[in-house]
């Protein structure tokens, strides 16, 4: 197995020859029961302190990657870790395994380098990036996109989308409120989704239309993280015919919060907070972005992507 060691690196020495132990272990150039330098011989070969490479092999023997044998040295296990690889070492593990098949092919790291960088900047994205600064609105617009999306969604505030490379191999997608602010932030040329919005969940208002006006005493129950979903349902309800006194409005960043739901004929609540409903809750889910606006992110996510959505 080869180590390269960069002296100018932010990363330690010790980490260096951790991980390019560990990653030549999992793309199998160094075999289980195989022989590993010595501490001394290590440090005489890259030219580094004997303590560097006993506290690397130290750290590899506790992690379960190596074992000591009195008086024959160090050794790869058997078997390897039972616990889950981190989504860095995953990573780490392709990019090892091409690296290996590249120089078995005679492939220079230059050219290896060169072609990364290339397939990178022609790469589709990978996921759909909601940028919204009310956490709790953002957590609701992520649920109810990756019900319906093949990519994965993941979320941040307007501020954290101006870092460096952040929007890099990503689909921003922004509500039409914050869409003039959030493009302002992005990159030159970013193209921005912005994602249509309907007032009223059809079900929903279909559900109140046939429930209404025999019931408009009945207690109902409004439930969601997100303050203003409470008010706005609020509202609905009101201006639907229920009597303000038959509401029963929750915060569900409350201790407490799901006190009394169960007794409602229903709860109308954003996605996320369905799923947190107490048993016997009926649930009257309002969603944000319609099967319309749902199936036109898909077919920008087909298009964009390169996915085929069955």
């Amino acid at each position: 197995m080869r180590i390269w060691l960069n002296r100018t690196a932010e990363v330690s020495l010790r980490e260096q020859l951790i991980t390019q132990i560990t990653l030549g272990i999992l793309c199998k150039e160094l075999r289980a029961g195989e022989r590993l330098p010595s501490t001394r011989e290590l440090a005489r070969r890259f030219g580094i302190h004997a303590n560097t490479a006993s506290a690397a092999y130290r750290e590899l023997e506790r992690d379960g990657w190596l074992e000591f044998r009195r008086g024959s040295g160090v050794f790869v296990l058997a078997s390897r870790p039972t616990a889950a690889l981190s989504p860095q070492m995953a990573v780490d593990q392709l990019i090892g395994e091409l690296a290996a098949k590249a120089r078995r092919l005679g492939a220079s790291q230059e050219l290896v380098r060169e072609r990364l960088r290339r397939w990178l900047a022609l790469a589709p994205p990978a996921r759909w990036l909601v940028i919204e600064p009310d956490a709790e609105l953002r957590r609701i617009v992520m649920h109810e996109m990756s019900q319906a999306l093949t990519l994965p969604v993941v979320g941040c505030g307007p501020g954290e989308c101006m870092a460096a490379g952040f929007v890099d191999g990503a689909i921003p997608a922004v509500l039409p409120s914050k869409a003039e602010t959030v493009r302002k932030l992005l990159p030159p040329g970013t193209e921005l989704t912005v994602l249509k919005v309907h007032p009223v969940s059809p079900e929903l208002e279909a559900h109140l239309k046939r429930y209404l006006p025999e019931h408009a005493r009945d207690l109902i129950g409004i439930a969601s993280r997100w303050g203003e979903f409470q008010r706005i349902a609020q509202t609905m309800l009101i201006a639907a015919g229920l009597a303000p006194e038959s509401l029963l409005v929750r915060d569900a960043t409350q201790p407490g919060w799901k006190r009394g739901l169960d007794a409602a004929a229903g709860v109308v609540c954003d996605g996320v907070t369905a799923l947190e409903l107490p048993k016997g809750a009926h649930a009257l889910r309002y969603s944000l972005l319609d099967e319309t606006a749902l199936a036109q992110l898909r077919s920008q996510e087909q298009q964009v992507a390169g996915i085929s959505i069955p």
